[in-house]
């Protein structure tokens, strides 16, 4: 089965891009909504983390206080790589078991693993067939996450300086998708990819 890494900076469209994919019948596995999985109330990563930092990471309803938990990484290195311990592994246990299942299920033409950090992290270009960037340029980054975040100009450029850049994540693409004009001009991008997936995979 032809599996992708999709990825792109913060604000980029990569929800989009994916669901987009998705309504074509690819099977997707979001990274970002795993680890919010393993975090929520009972989740596999809540025992771990309070027992590393203590029960103020949670918030009253028992997940994680992700306010909390970003501002203490931003701040100390040491708690970014102790919390990065405990999610990373049960996030990529979690992904194997959806990635064997859909295999399994032989219902979808291929499978797209939304990866936000896929270049940071360093292992996915080897556990993946091809890489899709969705890219813009970096000032419709800012623009999107303060109109979508709510955020100051300082506080979407803190959290760029920390992902890959631009030109770093272009450099591992197979495929890139231009998402920096209107909505509409994504359909036919993916209409293009998704026909040249389906060839791949078959």
């Amino acid at each position: 089965m032809l599996e992708i890494g999709l990825t792109g900076g913060i604000g980029s469209g990569k929800t989009r891009v994916a669901d987009m994919f998705a309504a074509r019948g690819a099977a997707l596995i979001d990274t970002d909504l795993l680890a919010h999985e393993i975090t929520a109330p009972g989740g596999a990563a809540i025992g771990p983390l309070v027992a590393a930092f203590g029960p103020g990471c949670l918030r009253p309803d028992g997940a994680m206080d992700r306010d909390a938990m970003r501002a203490l990484v931003f701040s100390d290195p040491t708690a970014k790589a102790t919390l990065e311990g405990i999610t990373h592994p049960l996030i990529r246990s979690l992904t194997e078991s959806r990635a064997a299942a859909v295999r399994a299920g032989g219902q979808h033409p291929y499978l797209i693993y939304v990866v936000p950090l896929l270049v940071e992290s360093g292992s996915w270009r080897a556990r993946v067939g091809r890489v899709l960037v969705v890219d813009c340029q970096e000032e419709t980054q800012i623009a999107r996450v303060m109109a979508r975040n709510g955020f100051t100009r300082a506080q979407a450029l803190a959290i760029m300086a920390r992902q890959a850049t631009r030109a770093a994540r272009l450099a591992v693409a197979d495929d890139v998708i231009d998402n920096d004009g209107p909505p509409e001009a994504l359909a036919p991008q993916v209409a293009r990819l998704d026909a040249k997936y389906r060839q791949h995979a078959g």
